[in-house]
Order: structure tokens, then C-alpha cells, then sequence
């Protein structure tokens, strides 16, 4: 498939993200009250206004400044809105002149979390990030637990503090133990980091005691976001064991303003690495389960962005069908609007790990930057963006950007 075109002159060219190719959807506002939009090209089209003027085929959808009405209506209502707004948009389009008074400049919009987050989790599915910290840990011979092979390994993260891009994270504060101390301290974070990630956002729920297949988990996906899972080393230093991550990682977690639908990726399919070990049968798929998403990170320390690491999501070992079987398979109710984040997602070079932990090596190799700094983690004012695309025939797919910016540590009552 090559390039759509739209009479919407921005959305044709290469350079664009949104293509109508695409259509993510997100939620913004221009002074008024957050909205429903897709963005085309470098303006956003107001899906709120324009299911009001009865273009959608959607009734009452799409009026509540977030897409979880939508997302709850299942894959049939899904795709038929899709292709209503391919036909909306379309070049030769017979709504030209009804719709123009609905489209924004992408630049004079404010974004806003596009969903109402039902709970988040989180999973630790890259085999190159996997071995690399638990080389760090626990040494090359036993880098990777002995179920990491056979099953997602996940945790249970908040939905109160995941933020829509922009949003500013505060270093957070918590319990350390320095290696030559005798007892803990509390303060702020010195080694705080990102973590490169997928999330995929779950459309139709299911049923407490009723498990999905990995087919039936593919069919209740609505989307997918960039994710970047802010941990606090030296806190998950300290507290993980025996119950694994909780104040490291609870206090933020970002994700970029558009929900990029399975539709928009399924040109972009392709398959799970090869196997150590067969998987057990309900996490099996007969499909392509991962999208060949090209992803970065790039860091300002005050000036022009530098890119950090670049890595692809094909890098994943379980696929976001198989986190989602495997999460439902003791009878865990998934709802509309939970969140899963992938892990982080590192590849095989040096330059590509999603993580400064990795990028740096426990700190222990500092990265050496273009204007002459250095950083082992993140230090305040410091500025984090992922970015994330699908390459086709002359369009591409992408996400936006999925920023945020270090501010220091809040005053402890």
C-alpha cells in the first residue's frame, strides 16, 4: 500500500507522521473544553464537531473529551469509523467545505491524555533488556530468571500518575541505602531514568474468570502509544525485593497524545523472534504479533535534542496479544481503557537500549554529549523525547513525540 491521498495538503507529504494513512486519534483543546480529534498532516480535525454535524455514523461517541466510549464499542463500530473518516478526508471528498471550518493547526492546540486510564501494567518483555540488567545484577550466567523464557513477566503499576506528553515529571523523592551504609536515607532520586516502550491500550474487555485467547486479545487491542516508564534506580535498588517495583516507578509514567490504531499498523506486521523454547499453547499466536516500528530517545541538557538510542519494536520477545492472554489467563478482568506497557525495548548494539541503566552500564560508562557534557542519569531541567514511526511506500506511520522534562524534587513536609 502506498500514500493516501487527502485533500488535506499536509497530510501527503513524506516528512508527516499523520498521513491519512493513519488517523490517531488524541484529545485536545484550542480555549474550550478538551475534544476529540484526529490529527491529518499538521492540523487536527474536530471528531467531537463533526459527529454533531452527523458525519461520523457515530452517535454520542465522541463527546466526551476521551475516546473510551468509543474504544468500548468493539472492532466492528471501530472500523467502520475509521473508514468513514478515510472517506471524510480523502482527496475528492464531497465534505470539503463542511469539514474545513472543523480542522485546527496542530500547533495552536493543547494536548490532553486521551483516554481515561482503567489500570496500568507493566512488562519487562525485551530479551536484550532483560539480559543486559540482569548481567548487571546477577552476572552473564544468570542473566534471565528461569521463567523469563516461558512467560510475560509483568507488575502491577498506577494509573493516577500516567501523563500525556508535555507534562512536566518531578524527580521523585524516596528510601535509599548507599553500598557502605548501615541504614537507609530518604531524598531525591540520583539516578533517575527512562525507559524506551510500546503501550497498548485495550478496547473491549473481559469478563473476571474468563480468559482470552491470543486471537481474542489481538480483536480487543484499539491502539497503541509511545510509553516512557520513568523508574528511579537507586529506590527500585532498595525496595524491589521480594515483591519487585513500587515507588520507583509510580510516580509517573508518559505517553504520547495519539493512540495510533492496530489498522494504521497492521501493513507493519511482523513476527516474534525465534523461540529457545516453545511457548505453551495459550500464549501461541497464528498471526504476526509485533508492528516493525522504528523508536528513539534523544535528550537535551538545555539546547538541541541529541539522539541517544535508537531501537525498533520487532525487538520484543511476547507480542502485546500474548501480554494480554497471559494477563487474562487467570481470570483477571481486563477493562476498557487498561493500559500495558511493553517494557523496555533494547536491541542488540550498544547504541540501541532503551534505558540510560543500559546506555551507561549501572552508570559506570557515561554517555558523552555533543555540547560536551556527560550524563549517567537524569539530571534536573533535563529533557527526554521518544519518537516512534512505521516506514512505508512514500508515507510513514508514526506516533508524534512523547515528551517531558525533569524538574527538581518537591520539598518534603
Amino acid at each position: 500500500m502506498g500514500l493516501m491521498p487527502s485533500w488535506v495538503a499536509s497530510a501527503n507529504r513524506t516528512d508527516t507522521d499523520f498521513p491519512l494513512n493513519n488517523l490517531p486519534y488524541g484529545v485536545f483543546s484550542t480555549g474550550g473544553a478538551p475534544r476529540c480529534g484526529v490529527a491529518i498532516g499538521d492540523m487536527i480535525l474536530d471528531v467531537t464537531a463533526a459527529e454533531t454535524a452527523g458525519l461520523t455514523g457515530t452517535r454520542g461517541l465522541c463527546q466526551n473529551g476521551v475516546w473510551n466510549p468509543l474504544m468500548a464499542a468493539g472492532p466492528t463500530v471501530w472500523a467502520n469509523f475509521r473508514q468513514r473518516l478515510i472517506e471524510l478526508l480523502a482527496e475528492g471528498s464531497d465534505h470539503v467545505a463542511a469539514l474545513t471550518p472543523m480542522l485546527h493547526r496542530a500547533t495552536d492546540a493543547v494536548m490532553h491524555l486521551p483516554l481515561t486510564v482503567a489500570e496500568f501494567t507493566d512488562f519487562y518483555a525485551s530479551r536484550q533488556h532483560a539480559t543486559n540488567v540482569g548481567t548487571m545484577f546477577r552476572g552473564a550466567e544468570n542473566a534471565l530468571p528461569p521463567n523469563w523464557l516461558h512467560i510475560p513477566i509483568g507488575y502491577n503499576g498506577r494509573a493516577s500518575t500516567v501523563v500525556v506528553s508535555g507534562t512536566p515529571i518531578h524527580r521523585p523523592n524516596g528510601q535509599t541505602r548507599a553500598k557502605d551504609a548501615a541504614m537507609p536515607a530518604f531524598g531525591p532520586s540520583t539516578r533517575l531514568d527512562i525507559e524506551l516502550e510500546i503501550g497498548t491500550i485495550v478496547g473491549t474487555p473481559s469478563k473476571m474468570g474468563q480468559p482470552v485467547t491470543t486471537d481474542q486479545a489481538r480483536r480487543m487491542i484499539f491502539g497503541h502509544v509511545l510509553l516512557n516508564d520513568w523508574s528511579a534506580r537507586d529506590i527500585q535498588a532498595w525496595e524491589y525485593q521480594p515483591l519487585g517495583p513500587f515507588q520507583a516507578k509510580a510516580f509517573a509514567t508518559s505517553i504520547s497524545p495519539w493512540i495510533v490504531t492496530t489498522a494504521a499498523l497492521a501493513p507493519f506486521a511482523t513476527p516474534t523472534p525465534p523461540r529457545d523454547h516453545d511457548l505453551l499453547p495459550y500464549l501461541a499466536e497464528d498471526a504476526p504479533g509485533l508492528f516493525d516500528i522504528d523508536l528513539s530517545v534523544a535528550l537535551s541538557t538545555g539546547g538541541a535534542a541529541q539522539t541517544i538510542s535508537r531501537t525498533n519494536m520487532r525487538h520484543l520477545y511476547y507480542s502485546p496479544a500474548q501480554q494480554l492472554a497471559h494477563h487474562a489467563s487467570s481470570g483477571c478482568a481486563m477493562r476498557t481503557g487498561d493500559l500495558l506497557g511493553s517494557g523496555t525495548i533494547s536491541g542488540d548494539g550498544d547504541d540501541s537500549m532503551g534505558s540510560l541503566l543500559e546506555l551507561t552500564w549501572g552508570g559506570e560508562r557515561p554517555l558523552r554529549l555533543a555540547d560536551g557534557q556527560t550524563r549517567s542519569f537524569l539530571q534536573d531541567h533535563d529533557v527526554i523525547t521518544l519518537a516512534g514511526n512505521a516506514q512505508g511506500d512514500g508515507y510513514r506511520v508514526g506516533f508524534g513525540s512523547c515528551t517531558g522534562q525533569i524538574l527538581p524534587a518537591p520539598v518534603f513536609p
